[in-house]
């Protein structure tokens, strides 16, 4: 194993992540009658509606304090209370969900403050969730999981334990959201996800323009989280500071289940064993049946996808799983790159990777200039990751197969399933239809069988 601490420059260039506040957003985005709030600059709403609609191709409505040159000076609370009174009139949301920006935490606004005063004055007011989001600090995927924790402190309440429980799966395609529904029903389980963006960002057309999306998490279920059965989070590199299923642990003594991404057959196997245990169901037929066709596609698929090296980067826990899906399949995850700076990158990836983490490269805080370096030696012959890295895998000639957020040069982004035995499934032939594609168009013969 290789790992490189320093940059050869002194700034980054097309970083291998997206603003923080961007996360918050998208979880406000899933909440039923929510609508997600910036309290900064009108730059910083455009840029994550522009991303957002880019990527799921829906419309997005993002609300701003939008701050003027005298509101860096005067600070930001009357635009604050001016913004916040034109969506309830317009909106009449259930929850604002409020994520701050650079601009506004560096000029020191106390956002918890500015909430308590205006809830005190308007008791009868919609749910306000404030989100600490600079994007000096963190990436896309700590705003996301602030922001869900932000929301179960806010409203999680306690009492008798009841059948139902939490599953919070982190930022996944909405494609995987209906997924995880699917399963959970299948178990029949009561399960709560947080959050549910699988309509409103992936939803049916509209005759009419509407300002309120009633599908999503309902704010009842966020308030029986306290009391639920279980809680079963994705995702293992993060820490308890923006956990809400380890908030819920320590608040209400909810059982608290860490588990990876369920990409691969290991990682599926430990997700639907869980659900077994919480249900005390055995694995549905339905499932019985993918995971059979799943392993049976491995060993079709083996010959084109054995020592095949991939270049894999995106938030860090979709790339310690991905890598584990490849060891599985034969590939060899050369690089792994992350925009993010927890210090876990290298332990989880030895983890998942056992004897074969020798073969990895992994930086954690990189961007694609660095990542273009450090590959050209490693002889990819595969890019996995969002489309940022597009021109990445131009220079080194190699095919991208496009995971992640944000991909905005291709179309059914929302519809991207990794997720379980059928998601995996799929994932697992875009890689190998992409090798046999490429294998096609380089043979001088022109084989129709390969």
């Amino acid at each position: 194993m290789k790992t490189q601490t320093t940059k050869k420059y002194a700034s980054t260039q097309n970083p291998c992540r997206l603003c923080t506040p961007f996360g918050a957003c998208m979880v406000f985005a899933g909440i039923a009658d929510g609508v997600p709030f910036i309290h900064g600059s009108q730059g910083c709403s455009t840029y994550i509606r522009r991303y957002l609609i880019g990527h799921f191709r829906e419309p997005v409505d993002i609300a701003c304090s939008n701050f003027s040159e005298s509101t860096v000076i005067f600070g930001g609370e009357e635009n604050f209370r001016l913004g916040l009174a034109n969506v309830i009139e317009q909106y009449q949301p259930k929850l604002i969900g409020i994520a701050t920006t650079c601009l506004a935490e560096t000029i020191g606004d106390d956002l918890a403050q500015f909430v308590h005063r205006f809830e005190t004055e308007h008791p009868d007011g919609p749910v306000l969730v404030p989100v600490s989001t600079p994007s000096y600090q963190g990436s896309h995927m700590e705003g996301f999981h602030r922001a869900v924790r932000a929301i179960v402190a806010k409203l999680a309440q306690g009492g008798l334990v009841g059948n139902h429980i939490n599953l919070f799966p982190g930022m996944v395609s909405p494609a995987d959201i209906r997924n995880l529904k699917q399963i959970a029903a299948d178990f029949e389980l009561d399960a709560t996800i947080l959050p549910d963006y699988s309509d409103s960002l992936d939803g049916s057309i509209w005759h009419q323009y509407e300002k309120n999306i009633e599908t999503g998490t309902t704010i009842e279920d966020i308030r029986k989280s306290g009391s639920a059965r279980a809680t079963i989070e994705f995702g293992n590199t993060r820490d308890s500071s923006t956990s809400a299923g380890d908030f819920l642990l320590r608040q209400f003594g909810t059982p608290f289940y860490e588990l990876p991404l369920p990409i691969g057959v290991k990682n599926s196997d430990l997700f639907f064993e869980r659900l077994q245990t919480l249900s005390g169901k055995s694995l549905p037929e339905r499932y019985v049946g993918q995971r059979g066709r799943l392993i049976d596609a491995y060993v079709d698929g083996h010959k084109y996808v054995f020592g095949k090296k991939a270049v894999v980067y995106g938030p860090e826990d979709l790339v310690v799983s991905i890598a584990s899906f490849l060891n599985e399949i034969g590939m060899i995850p050369v690089l792994c790159g992350t925009g993010e700076k927890k210090g876990k990158l290298c332990e989880s990836l030895q983890d998942v990777l056992g004897d074969n983490f020798r073969h990895v490269t992994a930086k954690e805080d990189t961007d694609f200039i660095e990542m273009e370096e450090i590959a050209h030696d490693l002889h990819a012959d595969m890019v996995i990751g969002n489309s940022n890295g597009y021109k990445l895998s131009r220079k080194l000639n190699v095919p991208l197969i496009r995971v992640g957020l944000p991909i905005h040069d291709r179309i059914g982004a929302a519809r991207i399933a990794t997720l379980g035995y059928q998601g995996t499934q799929e994932f697992f032939d875009r890689i190998v239809n992409e090798f046999i594609r490429q294998k096609q168009e380089n043979s001088p013969v022109g084989y129709t069988h390969i």
